[in-house]
């Protein structure tokens, strides 16, 4: 014992001041001295954290400030009131002794050296070698990972023991003792990415499609890197590495089980957020349980059951709660079932899959169609690869529009409509289809031969029927509604091929949108109201009396409405560019927005939005202004749509309560969404958030700044009070010349607006133009 702590004591006199490059078992690290790696890259010794009086051996970035920790070796074994050596035992065995010798830490070598060496090497990797060479490492310290996944690192997971290389969160920023998430290979079934909070699944990746895995932001990234997945009989290794040798990036799962793919800007001289999971609720694992359909940009309501099932618990689904997932409304026959095809999904939870990576996908559907208890099947990944079948219950599926893949979902052969875009094929057809086809022919002649008489006068019932929910008189028809606005009700179903699930444009709080063709060629586009849906009949009420009345080149036209017994349909013109944030916020659609573009879709918006509250007969207050609610048009001209929600107010009227808040939060101001208060100003603080997704093409609702715990619009504020407003810009934007002169080109917008600035209880996080100075908002 008192060799050990002579030997220690005398071996602070070995090391310079400048840090070591290697370490034998006659010296020691201990106080302010270090171990460095060759080119300067990495550093290594003691550190306390914050308040901690316990000191810890780490790994961290040498040339980086704020101090970057990258590994710790005595996670759960803080050295206490006393000074702390790390060594190495005659046999290679890295060891912490505290001032009397007593061992507080240590990692055993794969096998005994009679000549250990320790060194810390340029990729962050603390190992220890048989004599001076490389190639023979008797221990590493990437073979015990901590919260952070370096590139050279590998995760493994071993089919027959488990995983036993992954990332473990620390317990708090302050405390890196093994925390509750886990982040690591799942090798049962198709291997896939996830993070578990104990035992339970908390988020998922999505499996490995060929060069990444699915449902990760990863067209940036593969810029960057290059990610690679070994799979052979005894384990999975997961590494990647980077394209450019001056690149500087670390993957970091933190306390709260999120992780985020870090890049160094030396720019900015800071840790930029590459991607954050989970990024929103549909990346929470099953956040819509089992056989269902999450898409987050069907907000609010982003679950929806697969065709062919039905909620569990209708109740709950109705109030958003999507406990018990859906159930199957026919039970599969076995003989004669089809599928339905999915595009653009990030393919759900393979833990119960069985996979191929040579059958094509014919053969795919064949074996899973042989199998009654084959539920869906895919190919491996995007190219088109190999074949992946799933059984029993379909979970945490979701639409994932920058790596989706598609799948064939298994139905009873009458829950499906037969369509070449659901993936079946001619052979599924059996003698229950030809009946149902000989069926269909002869109810179709009859229905034909009866058109031309009942044409007319049903005409005239959809007429009334739309006058009755307004509880007009019939005799004032003309002033209210023109005839050219009510369309029958079999026309429509027939332009939008029986509201086929394939014409589907997209969904939102109040039912599906669904585009159609008239007989003369006309595209449109068909709101079909729900009929669960509490708001249906006064949203109804609201878009056709509104609309009919609004005319500009900034606000969707509508054409016209229908009705039949329950049904309620409005029909708009078509917009060939959809909606605007599956623009901004897709990485590759992204693209087609320069910031010229981007500056005339905000001032389009501008310059509706002055209509409906100065300029039109009425004013209206939309309330419900959003991304999703911005349409364009063949030449990316906006234009602003569903006004479900929208109230008139007199010309004298300023303000006015609600005791039922309906909207999107994320862009809801506090005063509407705490108090029910809203007005003109609650439209331009919507805007206001409209404006920093254009500019920075990121959501509100799914941003976070880790480092200072901020959203979109704090960002966007300390942005302006730091002078560095620009850095908002969205980052494939920042080569476009003309980007000097964004606050310029904002400022001219702020006044075609002619709007007053909002005064809120939380002001600097809700202006509207944050980034312009606050220049119209001194009286707040």
């Amino acid at each position: 014992m008192v060799r050990v702590f002579f030997f220690c004591l005398i071996s602070t006199f070995l090391l310079s001041t400048q840090g070591t490059l290697t370490l034998t078992p006659n010296e020691s690290i201990q106080g302010n001295k270090t171990m460095v790696s060759s080119a300067g890259t990495f550093e290594a010794g003691f550190f306390k954290f914050g308040n901690s009086q316990g000191q810890y051996f780490c790994i961290w970035y040498k040339n980086i400030s704020p101090k970057t920790i990258v590994w710790v070796a005595n996670r759960d074994a803080p050295v206490k009131n006393s000074t702390p050596f790390f060594t190495l035992t005659e046999e290679g065995v890295p060891v912490i002794r505290d001032a009397s010798g007593s061992v507080l830490w240590f990692s055993n070598s794969s096998r005994n050296s009679k000549k250990p060496v320790m060194q810390l090497l340029d990729s962050g990797n603390l190992v220890v070698q048989d004599g001076d060479s490389t190639k023979d490492l008797l221990w590493e310290s990437f073979d015990y990972p901590g919260d952070t996944f370096l590139a050279g690192m590998k995760l493994r997971t071993n089919f027959v023991s488990g995983p036993f290389r992954f990332l473990t969160s620390w317990r708090n920023a302050e405390d890196p003792g093994f925390g509750e998430f886990s982040y690591h290979i799942d090798a049962h079934g198709f291997p896939q990415l996830v993070t578990t909070k104990g035992e339970l699944l908390f988020s998922r990746g999505g499996s490995w499609i060929g060069n990444v895995f699915s449902g990760v932001s990863w067209r940036r990234m593969l810029r960057l890197v290059n990610f690679s997945l070994e799979i052979n009989d005894k384990e999975v290794i997961y590494q990647y590495k980077t394209l450019e040798a001056e690149t500087i990036t670390r993957l970091v799962i933190n306390p709260s089980g999120f992780v985020q793919r870090l890049l160094w800007s030396g720019g900015s001289r800071g840790w930029e957020i590459l991607s954050t999971r989970p990024m929103d609720q549909c990346e929470y694992y099953a956040f819509c349980d089992v056989n269902s359909l999450c898409n987050v940009t069907n907000s609010p309501k982003i679950c929806t059951c697969l065709e062919g099932f039905v909620p569990k618990f209708y109740e709950k689904w109705s109030s958003l709660n999507w406990s018990g997932g859906c159930v199957r409304r026919v039970n599969l026959s076995c003989d004669g079932d089809r599928f339905r095809k999915y595009t653009g999904m990030k393919l759900p939870d393979t833990s119960f899959s069985w996979y191929n990576e040579s059958l094509s996908l014919e053969k795919c559907e064949n074996l899973c169609l042989k199998n009654c208890s084959c539920t869906a099947y895919a190919n491996i990944d995007a190219s088109g690869r190999g074949c992946l079948l799933w059984f029993g219950d379909i979970t945490d599926l979701s639409r994932h529009t920058d790596q989706g893949q598609d799948i064939y979902i298994r139905l009873e052969a009458s829950e499906l409509v037969y369509s070449s875009d659901h993936g079946g094929s001619n052979k599924s057809f059996n003698s229950k289809n030809i009946a149902g086809i000989i069926v269909s022919i002869v109810f179709l002649v009859v229905v034909l031969g009866l058109a031309t008489f009942t044409y007319m006068k049903r005409k005239k019932l959809a007429k009334r029927e739309v006058l009755k929910i307004f509880h007009w008189k019939y005799k004032r028809e003309k002033e209210d509604v023109e005839l050219s606005t009510i369309f029958d009700f079999s026309t429509i179903s027939a332009a939008t091929n029986h509201f086929s699930p394939s014409n589907i444009l997209g969904e939102g709080g109040f039912g599906p949108v669904y585009k159609g063709i008239l007989q003369d060629g006309q595209e449109i586009a068909v709101k079909r109201l729900a009929k669960t849906s509490e708001q249906g009949a006064e949203q109804f009420k609201n878009e056709v009396m509104l609309m009919a009345k609004l005319q500009h080149r900034n606000l969707i036209k509508l054409h016209g409405c229908s009705t039949h017994q329950e049904e309620r349909l409005l029909i708009y013109e078509y917009m060939h560019n959809r909606s605007l944030d599956n623009f901004i916020f897709d990485s590759t659609q992204s693209k087609q927005l320069d910031l010229t573009k981007r500056l005339q879709i905000i001032d389009g918006i501008a310059r509706g939005l002055l209509y409906l509250h100065q300029d039109s007969r009425l004013r209206i207050i939309h309330r419900d202004l959003k991304a999703s609610n911005i349409l364009l048009d063949n030449d990316m001209n906006p234009k602003i749509s569903d006004f479900g929600l929208a109230r008139t107010f007199g010309g004298d009227q300023a303000e006015a309560n609600t005791n039922r808040v309906m909207g999107t939060y994320g862009y809801m101001p506090p005063e509407y969404a705490l108090h029910g208060h809203f007005s003109i100003k609650s439209d331009v603080f919507s805007f206001g958030v409209m404006v920093m997704e254009i500019i920075s093409g990121r959501k509100n609702r799914n941003f976070h700044d880790s480092k200072h715990q901020l959203n979109l619009l704090s960002h966007a504020w300390r942005l302006w009070i730091e002078e560095k407003p620009l850095e908002l810009i969205d980052e494939e934007q920042h080569s476009f010349p003309f980007r000097q002169n964004l606050l310029r080109e904002v400022v001219e917008i702020d006044h075609k607006m002619k709007l007053q600035c909002p005064c809120y209880s939380h002001g600097r996080e809700t202006i509207v133009f944050i980034i312009q100075g606050l220049r119209s908002c001194r009286t707040c």
